[in-house]
């Protein structure tokens, strides 16, 4: 890998050393020449956005590293990342888009698109508890990223949860950020957004990465017990989490279609949902949970149907789907929270078309309904 980024201090990078059991078996598994697959969950940063090649992305560079180091095991590489989504989407297709392809290491990048509230550290916790417990066991390593313009980024909560589970965490904030903070280069120096990172910002990210996994293969030959999975810290509502698409649920519908189209890659996030755009028509879904959120498109295309969701039939809790996206970078897949922590048990969820304009540019798109 091609670092040029002396100006970091990524040694600081480690802000929680964590149990290092399962990365070193991991380790263990590659050195003796044994398949393995490196993974990554995570938002827009992870994806890749702003890099200038899928190769330029610090998940890759990551993935690098570890073809270098094990040069003789076959390394698979799996980026699950999405833009703009948090790990209440994540929680939900942790599954679909990544333990399903029998990961044995993760990162999980999703500190800029958290806000540091109790419910995203709900949902981070059943994140990594759903990731914790799958049937790999994966090692797993928790990645802040960090805003450039003002620091901010939800790590004070993901740490605790670290702290907690005895994950390492490795931060842009003590290392890249606190770099520029003192003039070692400038924010447009490494981003032109101030969120997204380009090559040079991707490359800095990959060496404190990489610097956190140097010491773990330094230390490769130092036992390391196993810890055992704690009692939640939350509620824990969101660990069991399902989406519910049209390719595993059929609910009772009138006035919405069912989208067929193929869905290629997981970046094609408009795909398995319904649509509609007449005003009254309705889809009804009876599932089992305690917390409940619809995944819509907010689009650019105005204007465009708005919608509201009732669950089980109480009116004045409706909460309103509004398609009509207010930036103008793109169509969004929206996600809002329906109701949180309901007696466990069947519920039914009904969204309405409940406003249409005679010049509607697109119809209203449900992509999914989540429960958990």
């Amino acid at each position: 890998m091609n670092m040029s980024c002396g100006n970091v201090a990524v040694e600081k990078g480690m802000v929680n050393r964590g149990n290092w059991y399962r990365i070193k078996r991991v380790m263990q598994k590659a050195k003796n020449k044994e398949a393995i697959t490196v993974g990554f969950l995570g938002g827009s940063i992870t994806q890749g956005c702003l890099s200038s090649t899928p190769e330029t992305c610090y998940a890759y560079l990551v993935y690098e590293w570890w073809k270098k180091k094990f040069p003789d095991t076959n390394v698979n590489y799996v980026n699950a990342g999405i833009g703009g989504t948090t790990s209440q989407f994540g929680v939900a297709r942790a599954e679909d888009d990544l333990l399903s392809k029998n990961i044995d290491f993760t990162v999980v990048e999703f500190s800029v698109n958290d806000d540091t509230t109790p419910h995203f550290f709900e949902t981070y916790e059943g994140l990594l508890r759903k990731l914790y417990q799958s049937r790999t066991k994966p090692a797993m390593l928790i990645v802040n990223s960090v805003r450039y313009d003002d620091g901010n980024n939800a790590e004070a909560i993901h740490n605790r949860l670290g702290v907690e589970y005895e994950l390492p965490c490795v931060s842009m904030r003590t290392t890249i950020y606190e770099a520029m903070k003192q003039g070692k280069f400038t924010n447009r120096d490494i981003t032109q957004d101030d969120l997204h990172p380009n090559d040079k910002g991707h490359q800095m990210m990959a060496e404190v990465i990489c610097d956190f996994l140097e010491k773990v293969y330094a230390d490769l030959e130092t036992p390391e017990e196993p810890v055992k999975l704690p009692d939640p810290v939350t509620e824990n509502g969101y660990e069991a989490s399902v989406r519910y698409q049209n390719t595993n649920f059929t609910p009772q519908t009138q006035g919405f279609t069912a989208d067929d189209t193929p869905q290629k890659d997981i970046r094609e996030i408009f795909r398995k949902g319904w649509t509609a755009d007449k005003k009254g028509s309705w889809i009804r879904f009876q599932i089992t949970g305690s917390c409940f959120a619809a995944q819509y498109r907010k689009s650019v295309m105005q204007p465009t149907p708005v919608a509201k969701a009732v669950i089980d039939g109480d009116t004045e809790h409706a909460v309103i789907l509004d398609g009509n996206f207010e930036e103008n970078w793109g169509d969004c897949l929206y996600i809002t929270t329906l109701a949180e922590h309901l007696p466990y048990g069947e519920h039914t969820i009904e969204i309405q078309i409940e406003t249409t304009h005679a010049q509607d540019k697109v119809p209203f798109y449900l992509v999914s309904v989540i429960g958990s």
